[in-house]
């Protein structure tokens, strides 16, 4: 795949009269349709009707075929287009095409191979055209439908189609896409519906200099716009661009797994749209492996209403729905089977991206989260160079959203406002957002951008990563739902950050409560010594024993607390019940440390850096993201806690001297 040169220009619409019309033959049908039509509009599609009868043609690859110089119009009267002479399957050569076969049962077939045998895949399929206008003629886009019915992958492909625009017609029920736009510099889809695909509505792919305006999609099972790879016009430059490749505006996009798509969507301008009722808005991503213009960058949503991107479509996967064909799923009466893996819930996701501006965009109702940000290594792309493993997740800026409030005034909160791994540099926010993971966001600086967001880390939150593994493992064509993952419906226990926290929390607990067990032997074996002829110990002694006793009651009580409330938190979605959690279990460790210094100073000094790394840990997580570190404070910390419980385990065992085992009442005495 190429990827334009930038020379070419987004085409205007042309008036006038069409070279070309296209038509069906049953005018009783025909009047029906444009019954209710304005007058002006009625007479203008009766006079075109009986022209049409006259020299006009029954399918629109009719009339492309006849297309034989740049700049005609084709005008698609009122009806239904079903394209019976494409519909049929490949014979002779055409059905022994040597190309590659995708994992989803195509073939990826070249250009060359495509004019070959162009209706392989394709319903209507524009190859090498230019500068095409191809316009329905009725009162608005559900006039003129062109229907797939699941034949073909695709109902309209514009392969290499510089100057194409596309105007008012409905393309619906593919098995990938409606409106396929490839290698095409100069686009315009303006005022089309797409709807009921397996996979997108609109996918306009390695493209420049192209607009999407006025138009809908809904019922598709990945996005409803898929801008993918577009030209990497900005690739290199910070957020001062000279111009964006697509242009995305007044678009409505909704009842889709996502409203927006845009693996490699670099330099797209998304502006006055709404997505709403997806499960996600709009997701920006460097996922896939072999898309130009990775990793993602430089795309700006301004002025969208994102909201209730709430919709559940796993359900469809589970119950068997979507092992069914295409043709029998339900897709027109509201069924999507989703082939992605996202977290349902969430206004707009960015999944490795980089330079991308989101502003003065309204957010509400998502019962997840508005904005989601996470990093993806440069292995999944399939670089496996070490240097580019953290390069996605940098400067990405959130500014002057308005969070919880829909444009009537009625308070409608996000269950968080950001979730955001705490991986890359320079990303930052503005400072009103409500609730947050982590709790406080690096701040955008209003005067000097390029001093904004403070964190530089080089990997995720531990256990946030460890979740973006697990829930990646989602697949569509085996009905694959990772156990444990909330975005297919785990939650509480059944998360996996709640697992991992609850075996955490045993293991802790069990050593919290042998070292408690240890030190009230101890004390009580010291009660009634005040003097030597009482249980042989020194007064002083006593007095030490005790003091730490008390210290490691204080302490056990505070760490079984954070215990308890680090599960709680996990389970819950809480980022300051963890951070909570974590400053008290850091109180336990540096009780702990402090009283174990006496008899064995290096494991008390060791207990107290994991102590001070938990409070670290914990204002990381509720204060600030502290920004010099590469590796936040969870990974040391986490990291130092597995070799602390070793040493905890050898503190704890009975202990041998001179040949007799000593037990642990025995041990406490000056410990």
């Amino acid at each position: 795949m190429t990827l334009p040169d930038g020379t070419g220009t987004v085409p205007v619409l042309r008036s006038g009269e069409p070279d070309l019309l296209v038509c069906k033959t049953d005018k009783a049908d025909f009047e029906r349709r444009i019954a209710k039509f304005p007058w002006e509009l009625k007479a203008r599609n009766l006079d075109l009707f009986a022209k049409c009868q006259q020299k006009g043609v029954r399918h629109l690859q009719e009339a492309v075929d006849q297309v034989d110089r740049p700049g005609m119009t084709i005008a698609i009267l009122p009806g239904l287009y079903r394209e019976e002479p494409s519909r049929p399957a490949p014979t002779g050569a055409c059905a022994q095409l040597p190309a590659r076969w995708s994992t989803w049962g195509y073939q990826i077939l070249s250009f060359e191979q495509q004019q070959q045998c162009p209706h392989n895949q394709n319903l209507v399929a524009i190859l090498g055209k230019k500068d095409l206008q191809i316009e329905g003629t009725g009162a608005g886009p559900l006039d003129v439908v062109i229907d797939a019915e699941y034949r073909k992958l695709n109902a309209v492909r514009a392969d290499r189609t510089d100057g194409i625009y596309f105007r008012n017609f409905t393309a619906q029920r593919t098995t990938f896409n409606s409106l396929y736009v490839l290698e095409t510099d100069g686009f315009v889809i303006d005022r089309v519906l797409t709807r009921w695909n397996d996979e997108y509505g609109f996918l306009t792919f390695a493209g420049d200099h192209g607009l999407y305006t006025d138009c809908e999609a809904y019922g598709n099972g990945d996005g409803g716009l898929y801008p993918g790879s577009a030209s990497n016009l900005n690739d290199g430059r910070g957020h001062d661009v000279p111009r964006y490749a697509i242009e995305i505006r007044r678009c409505k996009s909704h009842d889709n797994a996502l409203g927006y798509s845009g693996t490699a969507g670099d330099s797209m301008w998304v502006h006055d749209n709404e997505f709403y009722d997806n499960m996600v808005g709009a997701t920006m991503d460097s996922l896939w492996p072999s898309h130009p213009g990775l990793p993602q960058n430089h795309a700006k949503f301004e002025n969208n209403k994102i909201y209730d991107n709430n919709r559940d479509y796993y359900r469809y996967t589970r119950d068997g729905t979507c092992a069914k064909p295409p043709a029998e799923r339900g897709y027109e009466r509201g069924v999507v089977c989703s082939q992605v893996g996202v977290p349902p819930g969430t206004g707009i996701l960015v999944a490795g991206g980089n330079y991308n501006i989101f502003r003065n965009n309204l957010m509400w109702g998502h019962r997840r989260a508005a904005f989601h940000l996470f990093g993806v290594p440069a292995f999944i792309r399939g670089e496996n160079d070490l240097a580019k493993q953290a390069d996605t997740s940098d400067y990405n800026r959130y500014e002057r959203n308005v969070f919880g409030m829909s444009p009537a005034g009625e308070r409608r909160p996000n269950g968080l406002d950001v979730w955001w791994d705490g991986q890359g540099t320079g990303n930052c926010w503005q400072g009103d957002t409500g609730a947050s993971s982590p709790a406080v966001l690096p701040v955008c600086a209003a005067t000097a951008p390029a001093l904004s967001g403070g964190a530089n880390r080089l990997l995720a939150e531990p256990v946030k990563l460890i979740k973006l593994y697990l829930c990646a493992d989602f697949s569509a064509s085996q009905a694959r739902l990772p156990a444990g993952c909330d975005w297919f419906g785990a939650s509480g226990l059944g998360k996996v950050e709640a697992q991992l926290a609850l075996g955490g929390s045993a293991v802790l607990g069990l050593l919290l409560g042998l070292f408690w067990w240890r030190s009230r032997r101890g004390a009580r074996r010291h009660e009634g010594g005040d003097g030597p002829s009482g249980n042989g110990v020194a007064p002083a002694a006593t007095a030490i024993v005790r003091r730490r006793h008390r210290l490691i009651v204080a302490g056990s009580i505070a760490g079984a607390a954070g215990l308890v409330l680090d599960v709680v938190a996990a389970a819950v979605d809480s980022t300051a019940q963890a951070g909570v959690a974590l400053l008290l279990m850091g109180t336990w460790w540096l009780c702990l440390g402090a009283a174990s210094r006496g008899r064995r100073p290096a494991f008390g000094l060791f207990t107290i850096v994991v102590g001070l790394l938990a409070c670290a840990d914990a204002f990381d997580r509720l204060v600030y993201l502290i920004p010099v570190v590469p590796l936040g404070p969870g990974w040391i910390r986490g990291l130092l806690t597995g070799l602390w419980v070793l040493c905890a385990v050898v503190v704890l065992a009975p202990r041998r001297k001179g040949g007799v085992r000593k037990t642990p009442a025995e041990a406490e005495v000056g410990a």
